[in-house]
């Protein structure tokens, strides 16, 4: 059953998901907004079974028992690598059609995205709001290299299964598939917020290791990196980043510690 929901606001969008009798929906713990009294919300470590979001039984005695804890386990000891929340809430509707809604931790835009089971998703960490419990959440980690050198890159939401899934980011949103660019793009590697799989993600310096590279690294703002995206399919940017943002408002307090170089000189304290 396809998930009814509305994405709703400017500045910063909300989504509202209509529930049907017996249908569920989980988010990330801290994405929850507001609910209808027939909603009932449970909190669990556990992610989605496939099995409509509910635990699956303890078939298999004490083995089957223990093998589902050590899967929570792992489930857990991803998310916490990944310093994604280590609990989903869950929301289903009871007796009657119910209504749950949904927002992002910044300003910004949200996007359903609708999975046939064919192609899964990646997004960037904490991209993730809420999804039908037939949509499987976890992480992705890229390979060595390209996560050494791409900071943002080295660990991605992966959504798997049939579906809606609801994602959000910061700024405004552009859709664009690399193949209509010669089948390459290059991107601020804060800027990435979700693409399908068959996509190919990486990490590349920005220049050469001379005079330009440098004046690119030094005082272009960009740091040594950019995030490169290859091939054929939906590729969702976003406007702004998490690290501008944030340099904004230290600016606006006078705290700003970029300095007029910004990039490689950059200074983030807690």
């Amino acid at each position: 059953m396809t998930l009814q929901q509305e994405i709703v606001g400017n500045a910063m969008q909300m989504a509202v998901v209509n529930l049907h009798p017996g249908q569920t929906v989980y988010c990330e713990a801290g994405k929850f907004l507001f609910k209808t009294t027939n909603v009932t919300m449970e909190t669990r470590l556990s992610g989605p079974s496939g099995n409509g979001g509910r635990q699956s039984g303890s078939g298999g005695g004490m083995g089957g028992v223990l093998r589902q804890a050590m899967g929570t386990a792992m489930q857990v000891g991803q998310r916490m690598l990944a310093g994604e929340s280590l609990a989903f809430q869950y929301f289903s509707a009871q007796g009657g059609e119910g209504t749950v809604g949904f927002a992002g931790v910044l300003p910004g835009e949200m996007r359903a995205l609708e999975l046939d089971g064919t192609r899964a998703w990646f997004a960037e960490k904490d991209a993730f709001v809420a999804a039908e419990s037939s949509v499987e959440f976890g992480i992705a980690f890229q390979g060595g290299r390209t996560g050494m050198s791409g900071g943002e890159g080295f660990v991605l939401e992966k959504f798997t299964g049939r579906g809606t899934v609801i994602i959000a980011g910061a700024g405004n949103f552009i859709d664009l598939n690399p193949a209509d660019f010669g089948g390459r793009i290059e991107v601020d590697t804060g800027c990435v917020v979700a693409f399908e799989e068959g996509i190919q993600y990486g990490v590349q310096r920005v220049g050469g290791l001379n005079r330009q590279g440098v004046m690119n690294a030094v005082f272009g703002g960009e740091g040594l990196s950019l995030a490169t995206l290859e091939g054929n399919g939906r590729v969702i940017l976003q406007s702004l980043t998490i690290e501008s943002l944030a340099n904004a408002l230290k600016k606006a307090q006078g705290g700003d510690k970029q300095g007029p170089t910004g990039g490689l000189f950059s200074t983030h304290t807690g």
